[in-house]
């Protein structure tokens, strides 16, 4: 009896095992599952009729969408580490927009100044808004300056705030002072003690520090330098530098 039936029959078989591993993978999309099918169907019919011509059980274009779809993931992952950061930026660019509409309604140009930074929202105040040359304390006709500002600090969600004082490099000559350095750092502690007379202020994310001479914006070679250079500064930090400092 001859024996030839047993050839289609056994392609038979082989096409039912293959039928059925395909069906399995389908219920379960994974790629690396289909990767291990593709190199399984390579192995067990490399030299035989060419049944599968594709190297993967799945289609090329199909495999590609799950890989596709796999590093969209990634990215929507990506930018939802991104957004925090974004969200707080367009905050304190809302903040800012506050301080420059009262710079503008108050005509305070050219003496209130604020930016953007990479460390945060920046407010820039000249001493002689705030101080007689070579004083600490806030002139008492200036005083509702300050709070005007306070108010502007009063944030939901609240943040942290460092004020800094800063001189030119003219020495001072007064018996209360001995250097730039501690007036410098008395200007900041009274204009904060100032700005937390607002009970709505948390003292405790408030700082200050003095930095004298040696942080210039711009040159002391000339008079208009060095009234640049005397300044307060309030920089207001990202939600996400609280969030880092409570962990």
């Amino acid at each position: 009896m001859s024996e030839s039936w047993l050839l289609p029959y056994s392609d038979l078989l082989t096409l039912l095992l293959a039928l059925f591993i395909v069906l399995f993978a389908m219920s379960s999309v994974d790629s690396s599952k289909f990767d291990k099918i593709s190199r399984a169907f390579n192995m067990a019919f490399e030299g035989g009729t060419g049944v599968f011509q594709n190297p993967s059980p799945m289609p090329e274009d199909r495999l590609t969408g799950i890989k596709g779809e796999e590093g969209t993931d990634k990215e929507k992952e990506k930018e939802k580490e991104k957004k925090p950061a974004d969200m707080e930026k367009e905050k304190l660019s809302d903040i800012q927009e506050k301080m420059n509409a009262y710079i503008a309604e108050n005509e305070l140009d050219g003496k209130l100044d604020t930016s953007l930074t990479d460390g945060g929202l920046l407010l820039t105040i000249r001493d002689n808004v705030l101080f007689d040359s070579g004083i600490a304390e806030v002139r008492k006709g200036d005083e509702d300056v300050a709070r005007e500002i306070a108010s502007l600090l009063v944030m939901e969600p609240p943040r942290n705030i460092m004020i800094s004082g800063h001189t030119d490099n003219v020495p001072i000559q007064n018996v209360e002072y001995e250097s730039n350095w501690e007036l410098s750092v008395m200007r900041a502690v009274n204009f904060m003690k100032l700005l937390l007379e607002n009970e709505k202020l948390n003292p405790a994310l408030f700082s200050a520090n003095g930095f004298g001479e040696y942080k210039p914006v711009v040159s002391n070679e000339t008079e208009a330098g060095k009234a640049r250079n005397r300044r307060v500064e309030i920089l207001i930090l990202p939600q996400t530098s609280l969030v880092e400092a409570t962990q």
